[in-house]
């Protein structure tokens, strides 16, 4: 019953004039990102974070979700239409789905996408408002020692679950936990790695580096692309409803999809994108049934199960975000600084002290949810002729809108100096090969580690046995170790690379 009470307070949240439209404002956002090519969704929160400032917390983290959970939708389309992932978890829908739209399927691929994000996020938040008040309980036993396991063990996850090589995660992992020490000591008072320059007195600023590394980043590497390697869709998207046979065999489909990626989404590290590789690899060794296309050639189970899978593993992400302050991913690292912004502390005392904005939360998730199949499915060939701008006439408005954006949080120029300076560092992440999602965990844990190391190490009076003897924090340091022994062990480390490539 308390789910019920809880849930209509969301509702009544949500249904205010105001949220209704921002979480419309983010679902146009997420889904019109999704679509262009190389603007992710990290890219694009950290470029919208400033804008958050003047709006009520509840509004601005219900526009961020629905930027985030839109734009795994939108990124379907481009896939399907141009063979372009439009965002980094629809790589693989990019296999199967545009085989279909050449095929001339294009309608029921996208229909297919559709309906498997729709249901897979309606169940991911079910869960998310089901699992979310049990584990908040449980956190509030947590003390400093078990709060700095349990980032030790989200670091460890999003070195194990980065796409690429290991050594490079951990590189990723350390420069954002060295980029996070520098400005003052909070014990001591003192500026430390600040080079006496007076701007880094006060650290880095989150919105700096995000918008640095994931913003110009992402704009100078598409630059470098040749504008004529893009292909433009330009075949009319007809009958949207799949077939008889189709629904026969993308049901199954979608709800193998949908409880992969709810479980993997709870993850540290690329929850959404794991869970859409995962589902397309159990979808290849499900059994064919006599006449069904061959994957790679355009079978819709190829579609639905990832897409499900990856809308499910956004929705559930926000579980860890919620419940323990913990971000699982880059993009729940910035609604963690979109928090900050409005004074609220991430973790379990949110659901007690700001309920509404809790609850009003997960239930906008429904909400964007519905607003997304009404608004995508008609508006196809919009967000076709999209995919025809020149990023020439798009990138010197991102460009500038980063510039004004970064410059209004402190009113200092230094730090539109510094976000081109990390602009110029994530285009180098990219041509390295270096996934750039892990430094951002590191840069946000790393200060919260420390904390809650030295407040550990204070109420022990230097025992550093404090972290083996109470026996939550033991655990979370030996499912770390557990971990890291099993994903370095040849066989693993072997399959775990395979994972991460395409056929």
């Amino acid at each position: 019953m308390d789910l019920i009470a809880n849930l209509s307070l969301g509702f009544s949240v949500a249904f205010t004039p105001i949220n209704l439209v921002y979480a419309l404002v983010g679902c146009i956002l997420g889904t019109l990102i999704g679509v262009l090519p190389g603007i992710g969704p990290v890219a694009t929160i950290a470029m919208l974070l400033p804008a958050t400032y003047a709006l009520p917390p509840v509004s601005a983290l219900i526009m961020l979700a629905g930027i985030y959970y839109g734009a795994q939708y939108g990124g379907s389309t481009t896939a399907i239409l141009v063979n372009l992932p439009g965002e980094s978890s629809s790589v693989v829908t990019c296999i199967d789905g545009y085989q279909m739209a050449r095929r001339g399927r294009a309608g029921p691929a996208l229909a297919a996408a559709g309906l498997g994000s729709f249901f897979a996020g309606c169940v991911g938040t079910l869960i998310l408002a089901a699992f979310a008040p049990p584990l908040t309980e449980l956190a509030f036993k947590f003390g400093p020692a078990e709060y700095f396991a349990l980032m030790i063990l989200g670091l460890i996850g999003a070195v194990v679950l980065a796409s690429g090589s290991l050594l490079k995660a951990i590189a990723m992992i350390v420069l954002g936990l060295l980029l996070g020490l520098i400005g003052t000591d909070v014990n001591s008072g003192v500026a430390r790695f600040s080079f006496d320059i007076p701007e880094l007195t006060d650290g880095i600023g989150f919105v700096v580096i995000a918008m640095g590394v994931f913003g110009y980043g992402e704009i100078i590497s598409n630059l470098a692309q040749p504008s004529d390697e893009r292909e433009v869709f330009t075949a009319k998207v007809t009958g949207l409803l799949p077939t008889k046979e189709d629904f026969k065999n993308m049901a199954p489909a979608m709800l193998r999809g949908t409880f992969l990626g709810s479980a993997l989404g709870i993850l540290p590290g690329g929850g959404a994108l794991l869970a859409a590789f995962a589902a397309y690899a159990l979808e290849k060794k499900i059994k064919m049934k006599p006449g069904e296309v061959a994957f790679g050639q355009g079978n819709i189970r190829g579609v639905a199960g990832p897409e499900s899978a990856n809308n499910a593993g956004a929705q559930t992400s926000f579980i860890p975000l919620l419940t323990l302050g913990i971000p699982p991913n880059a993009v729940m690292a910035l609604m963690v600084g979109a928090m900050t912004i409005h004074n609220i502390q991430p973790g379990p005392q949110v659901m007690t002290s700001n309920p509404e904005l809790f609850w009003g939360l997960i239930a906008s998730m429904w909400i964007g949810n519905l607003m997304l199949i009404i608004l995508n499915l008609p508006l196809i060939g919009m967000w076709i002729k999209l995919l025809t701008v020149p990023y020439r006439y798009l990138f010197p408005a991102i460009v500038l809108f980063c510039a004004i954006g970064v410059y209004s949080t402190n009113n200092n120029t230094f730090d539109v100096w510094m976000v081109g300076a990390f602009g110029v560092i994530g285009y180098l992440f990219v041509k390295l090969g270096c996934e750039p999602a892990p430094l951002l965990l590191g840069f946000i844990l790393g200060p919260m580690m420390e904390e809650n190391l030295r407040r550990a190490l204070l109420l022990s009076r230097g025992d550093w046995s404090v972290f083996v003897t109470r026996p939550l924090s033991a655990g979370l340091l030996a499912a770390g170790l557990l971990m890291l022994i099993i994903v370095l062990l040849p066989s693993v480390k072997n399959k775990r690379e395979e994972a991460f490539v395409e056929d």
